[in-house]
């Protein structure tokens, strides 16, 4: 059986180039997915506009089967935001596009699995699409058009930040690590948080304020500041 190392390093070169979120989800797609007994090859990464032109030529102008309605400049890979995967076949030499392989035998098939395990991760799977499914397509938009990527947006802010938020607790219990943390302030549960490489995260701003404290923050200098309702008496 191979090990998760020898899985992850059939992967290693299409992962170059990815946004670092999506990079970051997709390396925690291939750990999760192995952990299921179902082991992945990521097979496209970012493309290039002339190799995304190629693509869209074959089929067209060239031979063999269409494979996407992208040209070069209009598909989510060109911005480093899109991976590609198939099933890796034991040994792995060689990989399976077969949408019913069970090659671990629990009955429902792997590539559901592995599609399950992206959408639970942030991905949005071209099999969902309703005109052109993509079956192994995954794929970040973090709420930007190919219009407004096209334009010189980038992926950045709230919509990244949400998604980095999610991937801390899914890495946390793919490790199997406790990701349960409650905060009980004079015997009442006011927060709940998780525990991520030995560092518990919890809501500040309902902690503060159940001690009494007030909560502030800067937009500009990205800053929280916690003030005591408390006044000094007698220098305490």
């Amino acid at each position: 059986m191979l090990t998760l190392a020898q899985v992850k390093s059939r992967s290693g070169s299409r992962l170059t180039g990815l946004h670092p979120t999506v990079l970051t989800a997709t390396e925690l797609l291939i750990e999760r997915c192995y952990a299921e007994g179902v082991p992945i090859l990521i097979t496209q990464g970012l493309r290039t506009v002339a190799e995304q032109n190629a693509l869209y030529a074959q089929g067209r102008t060239k031979p063999g089967a269409i494979v996407t309605n992208a040209r070069g400049g209009y598909s989510y890979h060109n911005y480093g935001l899109a991976v590609d995967f198939a099933l890796l076949l034991p040994g792995g030499s060689s990989a399976s596009w077969d949408m019913k392989r069970d090659g671990d035998g629990d009955g429902t098939s792997d590539w559901q699995e592995v599609a399950r395990q992206a959408k639970e991760l942030g991905f949005e799977w071209g099999g969902d699409w309703s005109s052109f499914k993509d079956y192994p397509h995954l794929q970040m938009s973090f709420g930007l058009t190919i219009s407004e990527l096209r334009g010189g947006a980038k992926p950045v802010g709230a919509a990244v930040e949400a998604v980095q938020r999610l991937l801390q607790k899914k890495e946390a219990t793919a490790l199997n690590k406790d990701i349960s943390a409650t905060v009980n302030v004079n015997g009442v549960r006011i927060a709940d948080g998780f525990i991520d490489k030995g560092v518990t995260y919890v809501p500040v701003r309902a902690v503060a304020e159940a001690l009494g404290m007030t909560v502030g923050y800067d937009q500009t200098s990205r800053t929280v500041t916690i003030a005591s309702a408390v006044k000094e008496v007698n220098g305490q």
